[in-house]
């Protein structure tokens, strides 16, 4: 796909009678970045995307294409549980030391991904934040998230990265298909309770995915799924209520010092 785009760039901005210079000023970014998209091995930014197409006048090529090049910008072992999260008619998470990826601001996302000190760190922030559009299609998954408390008190990115995350979870808190709740630090889970999601969908059977050390994995058995939400009930009850969980997120992010 990435080929394909970096292919489609070079034929439109050729028949356009343009150089990637040419195209570059237009764009405002630099030729060598256009020669390593056209060459596939560089991933376009959206806003890139879009210039491209109002410079070149495709009618909206490059901007549709967008959404499918970015998920290689994602390992390959994770693609797949993206896809299926775009599928999912509901979805449960748990995590433990990190909020959510699909209720991640792109400061918070920023400062998650560069502490792993990745080489291409804008590719991998952009791929995160188009996740969450799934919630803000016509069709939104239901979400129900579970969040450690030390979760919310880690200060990544500093008070104003951190404030912004708070409200971003409070906003989110207020949509009806969406639900936040807070399991509190002197509360005691079982070990074993490492991140994971369940995704559900209105045909098929549910999907387990659990984080880990390398690489996350995708368990569909009936006895894992079992297990599964069995924890997560567990959670739901060891956690604080959806408007004490409010409550408490708010009260974090008035500590924060500004």
């Amino acid at each position: 796909m990435l080929a394909f785009y970096g292919a489609e760039q070079r034929r439109v901005r050729t028949e356009a009678k343009m150089s990637q210079a040419q195209l570059a000023k237009l764009v405002f970014c630099t030729p060598s970045l256009l020669c390593k998209i056209e060459a596939a091995q560089r991933v376009p930014s959206q806003d890139l995307a879009e210039q491209c197409d109002a410079v070149l006048d495709t009618g909206g090529h490059f901007a549709r294409l967008w959404p499918l090049v970015i998920k290689y910008a994602y390992p390959a072992w994770f693609r797949p549980f993206v896809e299926l999260e775009e599928q999912a008619s509901a979805i449960q998470s748990f995590e433990t030391r990190l909020i959510p990826g699909l209720l991640q601001t792109e400061g918070y996302a920023q400062a998650v991904l560069a502490g792993a000190r990745p080489d291409k760190i804008e590719e991998l922030v952009a791929a995160r934040l188009n996740r969450q559009r799934i919630l803000s299609r016509d069709d939104p998954p239901r979400l129900w998230v579970i969040i450690d408390e030390n979760a919310l008190r880690r200060n990544l990115g500093g008070p104003s990265v951190m404030r912004a995350q708070l409200a971003r979870l409070l906003e989110a808190a207020e949509v009806p298909r969406i639900v936040v709740q807070v399991v509190p630090a002197d509360v005691v889970v079982h070990p074993s309770h490492y991140p994971f999601w369940t995704l559900s969908f209105n045909e098929g059977p549910d999907v387990l995915y659990v984080d880990g050390f390398y690489q996350g994995q995708l368990r569909a058995e009936p006895e894992a799924l079992g297990e599964a939400h069995r924890a997560y009930d567990l959670l739901r009850a060891a956690a604080l209520s959806p408007d004490a969980s409010i409550d408490m997120i708010a009260t974090i992010m008035k500590g924060l010092s500004r």
